[in-house]
């Protein structure tokens, strides 16, 4: 049996309130991300749950992203979520394994892809 330790977050951010600073769906603290490391996010509503999971090359900006296109998943979530963990994790088959681990033992509510526990 293989056994994976997810790794602790190196960075967490939570949405605030009533931002006085300029936001992005209340969350202000992006700049706390790496703009040019590699690692997996995992975005979580008030209560705690698992919403999403992801993996970048360059994590800032994939985050940010999640907040502003029109084709992620999480469009129509957005508000939904509340914190955001993230991990440096720069090996891409790393990362790969624990994208899909954590989506299948913590059921990621929004994840369809790599889904194998239905």
């Amino acid at each position: 049996m293989i056994q994976i330790t997810i790794p602790t977050p190196d960075f967490t951010i939570y949405k605030q309130k009533s931002p006085e600073l300029s936001h992005v769906y209340g969350f202000t603290d992006f700049i706390l991300i790496p703009r040019d490391k590699a690692g997996i996010f995992m975005f979580y509503n008030d209560k705690d749950e698992l919403l999403f999971v992801g993996k970048a090359r360059k994590l800032r900006p994939r985050i940010k992203k999640h907040f502003e296109d029109t084709v992620s998943v999480m469009k129509e979530k957005r508000e939904e979520v509340s914190k955001i963990e993230v991990c440096l994790v720069e090996d891409p088959v790393h990362r790969e394994i624990y994208e899909t681990y954590i989506i299948n033992e913590y059921k990621a509510k929004y994840n369809v892809d790599k889904v194998l526990y239905k």
